[in-house]
């Protein structure tokens, strides 16, 4: 090992275990409570037409949002619009397409998103962040991922390309997580899912590469085909009534990878978060070829949305955000998704637009929905 790369690694290391272990000095007590978890119950799938794959990937995504994203009319409308936005399409690689409509088990369940989605939690004034350009605050606080040890190591292991310039992350052996507008812009599939594909690196030491000049070089990709994709239709609304909050899709791979992959969280406090930091990696469109990890605090957070100021370009869009979440199972502080990266969203609040970087929040709801889709059933989804 050269002294470069020596020395990178430390740096790395320290990277990685400052954080875990400020948040043993500060970790939540008692733990959170486990969430109770609601059941989708869907119905049979209705054929659709078949996809025009019209549309184009828009990677450098951006919103704005005033007042009236935080309320969006009466809660009994409310509660028929969540459960319209809760079904959703498959699209099979063939090209055909079905709708899936759901109902919710249990009211108490519904009336409990229903209220987080239609009365966000109020957000702290905070002084205005200088831009330096798109999507990066200050100093750039983003790290390249090289070398065998981290790259086929967990958790940098789960995250994958997407092959219409996104990041995906790894949440089972057949399942990957993105965002719904790297494969759909809100009216119609892009063009790249016709025939989707999810890169795997491959490090420079195993795809041939002499020892000595694995420094130089990028790793390799592996493609592989995607089976299905899944969009929720509260994202398929068209162009212009696009919301992050449901910004998120399923693909389903054609063969099962033999890579560690990233359980599901629903997302808790940041509070509630060991640290209260996130973290996420994914191929950032200005590092062509190389794996890019960032971590940073939650700056605020609403029923749907995390925001933050974690440094991300173009091409990061679809990672796993994650954090340290308690497990009850295991009894012990667990990496675990709990968001998607989205993108970019100005806020308008009492007249002064600030700026964040944004995920989606995946809620009980949601939680439910991405678990259906992983597994086909309820009851692996309340025992998971």
């Amino acid at each position: 090992m050269t002294p470069h790369e020596s020395s990178l690694l430390t740096h790395l290391l320290l990277l990685l275990l400052l954080p875990l272990a400020r948040s043993v000095l500060h970790l939540p007590h008692p733990p959170p409570p486990p969430h109770h978890l609601p059941a989708l119950l869907p119905h049979a799938p209705t054929p659709l037409s078949r996809s025009r794959f019209s549309a184009h990937t828009q990677l450098d995504f951006t919103t704005r949002c005033n007042s009236s994203c935080f309320h969006r009319g009466e809660q009994e409308a409310q509660r028929e619009q969540l459960t319209e936005k809760l079904a959703f399409e498959t699209l099979y690689s063939d090209g055909s397409r079905t709708l899936t409509t759901v109902d919710v088990q249990g009211e108490d369940e519904l009336h409990e998103d229903v209220s987080l989605f239609a009365h966000p939690s109020p957000r702290r004034v905070k002084p205005r962040h200088k831009r330096v350009r798109r999507q990066i605050y200050g100093a750039d606080g983003r790290f390249n991922i090289q070398g065998d040890n981290f790259l086929l190591d967990y958790p940098f292991s789960t995250a994958v390309r997407i092959s219409t310039g996104c990041t995906g992350v790894l949440v089972s052996q057949l399942h990957v997580l993105t965002a719904a507008h790297c494969v759909h812009d809100g009216k119609d599939y892009v063009k790249g899912a016709r025939k989707l594909r999810v890169g795997f690196l491959i490090p420079p030491s195993i795809n041939g590469t002499k020892e000595g000049l694995t420094s130089a070089k990028k790793p390799l990709v592996r493609w592989v085909r995607v089976k299905r994709t899944r969009v929720p239709k509260g994202w398929i609304q068209g162009p212009q009534d696009v919301s992050m909050d449901f910004d998120y899709a399923l693909l389903e791979l054609r063969w099962p990878h033999r890579r560690p992959f990233m359980r599901l969280s629903v997302a808790p406090s940041s509070d509630d978060l060991a640290g209260k930091r996130i973290h996420f990696s994914g191929f950032d469109s200005d590092r062509p070829g190389e794996l890019v990890y960032r971590f940073c605090p939650v700056e605020e957070e609403s029923s749907d949305l995390i925001y933050q100021h974690c440094d991300a370009r173009p091409g990061a869009s679809g990672s796993g955000v994650y954090g340290r979440v308690w497990d009850n199972s295991l009894e012990r502080w667990e990496r675990k998704v709990i968001g998607i990266f989205s993108g970019h969203q100005w806020l308008e609040i009492d007249g002064e637009n600030r700026d964040y970087n944004v995920a989606v929040r995946i809620t009980p709801l949601k939680f439910a929905q991405i678990c259906y889709w992983v597994h086909g059933n309820r009851l692996d989804c309340v025992q998971d």
